[in-house]
Protein backbone atom coordinates (compact mmCIF):
# COMPACT_ATOMS: atom_id res chain seq x y z
CA UNK A 1 0.00 0.00 0.00
CA UNK A 2 1.27 3.48 -0.86
CA UNK A 3 1.14 5.85 2.08
CA UNK A 4 -0.07 9.39 1.67
CA UNK A 5 2.48 11.74 3.16
CA UNK A 6 0.64 14.99 2.41
CA UNK A 7 -1.58 15.06 5.49
CA UNK A 8 -2.21 18.80 5.23
CA UNK A 9 -4.65 18.36 2.34
CA UNK A 10 -6.67 15.17 2.59
CA UNK A 11 -9.85 16.24 0.83
CA UNK A 12 -12.42 13.48 0.45
CA UNK A 13 -12.97 12.05 -3.02
CA UNK A 14 -16.73 12.57 -3.02
CA UNK A 15 -19.11 11.24 -5.68
CA UNK A 16 -21.11 14.46 -5.51
CA UNK A 17 -19.88 17.95 -4.65
CA UNK A 18 -20.16 19.00 -1.00
CA UNK A 19 -18.98 22.06 0.90
CA UNK A 20 -15.16 22.25 1.09
CA UNK A 21 -15.29 22.58 4.89
CA UNK A 22 -16.95 19.13 4.90
CA UNK A 23 -14.79 17.43 2.29
CA UNK A 24 -11.58 18.79 3.81
CA UNK A 25 -12.45 17.59 7.32
CA UNK A 26 -10.55 14.54 8.53
CA UNK A 27 -9.43 13.15 11.88
CA UNK A 28 -5.68 13.54 12.38
CA UNK A 29 -3.57 12.09 15.17
CA UNK A 30 -0.52 14.29 14.57
CA UNK A 31 -1.07 17.54 16.46
CA UNK A 32 1.35 20.39 17.13
CA UNK A 33 2.30 20.04 20.83
CA UNK A 34 3.23 23.74 21.03
CA UNK A 35 0.14 25.28 19.39
CA UNK A 36 -2.18 27.34 21.56
CA UNK A 37 -5.72 28.15 20.43
CA UNK A 38 -6.68 31.70 21.30
CA UNK A 39 -9.72 32.31 23.50
CA UNK A 40 -11.72 34.08 20.80
CA UNK A 41 -11.42 31.09 18.46
CA UNK A 42 -12.32 28.65 21.23
CA UNK A 43 -15.40 30.72 22.01
CA UNK A 44 -16.39 30.73 18.33
CA UNK A 45 -16.06 26.95 18.11
CA UNK A 46 -18.22 26.50 21.23
CA UNK A 47 -20.74 29.05 19.97
CA UNK A 48 -21.27 26.89 16.89
CA UNK A 49 -22.08 23.97 19.21
CA UNK A 50 -24.48 26.15 21.20
CA UNK A 51 -26.51 26.97 18.08
CA UNK A 52 -26.89 23.37 16.87
CA UNK A 53 -30.44 22.05 16.42
CA UNK A 54 -32.02 20.73 19.60
CA UNK A 55 -35.29 18.80 20.05
CA UNK A 56 -37.82 21.02 21.85
CA UNK A 57 -34.89 23.41 22.39
CA UNK A 58 -33.88 21.40 25.48
CA UNK A 59 -30.17 21.92 24.70
CA UNK A 60 -28.79 18.87 26.56
CA UNK A 61 -25.18 19.29 25.39
CA UNK A 62 -22.60 20.04 28.06
CA UNK A 63 -18.83 20.28 27.66
CA UNK A 64 -15.74 19.96 29.82
CA UNK A 65 -13.11 22.12 28.12
CA UNK A 66 -9.49 21.45 29.10
CA UNK A 67 -6.45 23.26 27.72
CA UNK A 68 -3.12 21.43 27.42
CA UNK A 69 -1.10 21.88 30.60
CA UNK A 70 -4.13 22.21 32.87
CA UNK A 71 -5.13 19.82 35.66
CA UNK A 72 -8.36 19.04 33.78
CA UNK A 73 -6.42 18.10 30.64
CA UNK A 74 -4.30 15.67 32.67
CA UNK A 75 -7.45 14.14 34.23
CA UNK A 76 -9.02 13.57 30.82
CA UNK A 77 -5.80 12.25 29.28
CA UNK A 78 -5.43 9.73 32.13
CA UNK A 79 -8.78 8.14 31.18
CA UNK A 80 -7.91 7.64 27.50
CA UNK A 81 -7.31 4.09 26.32
CA UNK A 82 -4.90 2.39 23.93
CA UNK A 83 -3.46 4.42 21.08
CA UNK A 84 -5.44 7.48 22.11
CA UNK A 85 -3.23 8.10 25.10
CA UNK A 86 -0.11 7.90 22.90
CA UNK A 87 -0.96 10.89 20.71
CA UNK A 88 -3.78 12.98 22.24
CA UNK A 89 -1.44 14.68 24.72
CA UNK A 90 -0.13 16.83 21.85
CA UNK A 91 -3.54 18.43 21.26
CA UNK A 92 -4.21 22.00 22.32
CA UNK A 93 -7.57 21.17 23.91
CA UNK A 94 -9.50 18.10 25.04
CA UNK A 95 -13.28 18.40 25.23
CA UNK A 96 -15.46 15.88 27.07
CA UNK A 97 -18.90 15.77 25.46
CA UNK A 98 -21.67 15.16 27.98
CA UNK A 99 -25.41 14.64 27.44
CA UNK A 100 -27.77 15.87 30.14
CA UNK A 101 -30.41 13.13 30.11
CA UNK A 102 -33.51 14.30 32.03
CA UNK A 103 -36.28 16.52 30.69
CA UNK A 104 -37.62 16.85 34.22
CA UNK A 105 -37.82 14.77 37.40
CA UNK A 106 -39.95 12.09 35.72
CA UNK A 107 -38.82 11.91 32.11
CA UNK A 108 -35.58 11.25 30.21
CA UNK A 109 -34.89 13.08 26.98
CA UNK A 110 -34.76 10.37 24.27
CA UNK A 111 -32.91 12.74 21.93
CA UNK A 112 -30.23 13.93 24.39
CA UNK A 113 -27.35 11.96 22.88
CA UNK A 114 -28.49 12.74 19.33
CA UNK A 115 -28.62 16.45 20.09
CA UNK A 116 -25.19 16.30 21.71
CA UNK A 117 -23.92 14.65 18.53
CA UNK A 118 -25.33 17.50 16.47
CA UNK A 119 -23.63 20.03 18.75
CA UNK A 120 -20.29 18.20 18.43
CA UNK A 121 -20.71 18.06 14.63
CA UNK A 122 -21.29 21.82 14.52
CA UNK A 123 -18.26 22.36 16.76
CA UNK A 124 -16.20 20.13 14.46
CA UNK A 125 -17.14 21.96 11.27
CA UNK A 126 -16.62 25.39 12.84
CA UNK A 127 -13.19 24.24 14.04
CA UNK A 128 -12.35 23.10 10.51
CA UNK A 129 -13.47 26.49 9.17
CA UNK A 130 -11.14 28.17 11.70
CA UNK A 131 -8.16 26.17 10.39
CA UNK A 132 -8.19 23.71 13.29
CA UNK A 133 -8.64 19.95 13.32
CA UNK A 134 -10.61 17.59 15.52
CA UNK A 135 -10.58 13.88 16.24
CA UNK A 136 -13.53 12.23 18.00
CA UNK A 137 -12.69 9.54 20.54
CA UNK A 138 -14.69 6.67 21.93
CA UNK A 139 -11.73 4.94 23.59
CA UNK A 140 -11.88 6.28 27.15
CA UNK A 141 -13.10 5.24 30.60
CA UNK A 142 -16.45 7.03 30.95
CA UNK A 143 -16.88 6.06 34.60
CA UNK A 144 -13.43 7.43 35.47
CA UNK A 145 -14.21 10.68 33.64
CA UNK A 146 -17.52 11.05 35.45
CA UNK A 147 -15.79 10.49 38.79
CA UNK A 148 -12.90 12.83 38.00
CA UNK A 149 -15.27 15.71 37.27
CA UNK A 150 -18.03 14.93 39.76
CA UNK A 151 -20.70 14.27 37.13
CA UNK A 152 -24.09 13.05 38.27
CA UNK A 153 -25.88 9.89 37.16
CA UNK A 154 -28.05 11.88 34.76
CA UNK A 155 -25.01 13.26 32.90
CA UNK A 156 -23.74 10.77 30.30
CA UNK A 157 -20.17 11.03 28.97
CA UNK A 158 -20.60 10.23 25.26
CA UNK A 159 -17.31 11.12 23.56
CA UNK A 160 -14.11 13.15 23.77
CA UNK A 161 -13.08 15.65 21.11
CA UNK A 162 -9.39 16.27 20.49
CA UNK A 163 -8.87 19.81 19.16
CA UNK A 164 -5.70 21.34 17.83
CA UNK A 165 -3.39 22.35 15.00
CA UNK A 166 -1.79 19.87 12.63
CA UNK A 167 1.72 18.87 13.62
CA UNK A 168 4.63 17.00 12.09
CA UNK A 169 3.44 13.49 11.24
CA UNK A 170 7.05 12.30 11.30
CA UNK A 171 6.88 12.61 15.09
CA UNK A 172 4.30 9.82 15.22
CA UNK A 173 5.22 6.20 15.83
CA UNK A 174 5.39 4.08 12.63
CA UNK A 175 2.08 2.40 13.49
CA UNK A 176 0.31 5.70 14.11
CA UNK A 177 1.88 7.22 10.99
CA UNK A 178 0.47 4.37 8.94
CA UNK A 179 -3.01 5.06 10.31
CA UNK A 180 -2.56 8.80 9.77
CA UNK A 181 -1.60 8.47 6.14
CA UNK A 182 -3.81 5.58 5.02
CA UNK A 183 -6.23 6.38 2.18
CA UNK A 184 -9.57 7.81 3.27
CA UNK A 185 -12.53 5.56 2.51
CA UNK A 186 -16.29 5.54 3.03
CA UNK A 187 -19.02 3.03 2.27
CA UNK A 188 -20.87 3.81 -0.96
CA UNK A 189 -24.01 5.92 -0.60
CA UNK A 190 -26.11 3.04 -1.94
CA UNK A 191 -25.11 1.01 1.12
CA UNK A 192 -26.37 3.72 3.47
CA UNK A 193 -29.83 4.09 1.97
CA UNK A 194 -32.25 1.56 3.43
CA UNK A 195 -35.02 2.89 1.17
CA UNK A 196 -34.63 5.17 -1.84
CA UNK A 197 -38.06 5.42 -3.54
Amino acid sequence: MTLITDTISRAADTTSPILPVLSDRWSPRGFDPTAVIDEATLTTVLEAARWAPSASNLQPARFILARRGSESFAKIHATLMGFNRAWADAASVLIVNVATLPIDADRENPWARYDLGQAVAHLTIQAQHEGLHTHQLGGFDAAALAEAFGLTGDQAVVSVTVLGVLGDVAALSPELFERESAPRTRKPLTELLLVND
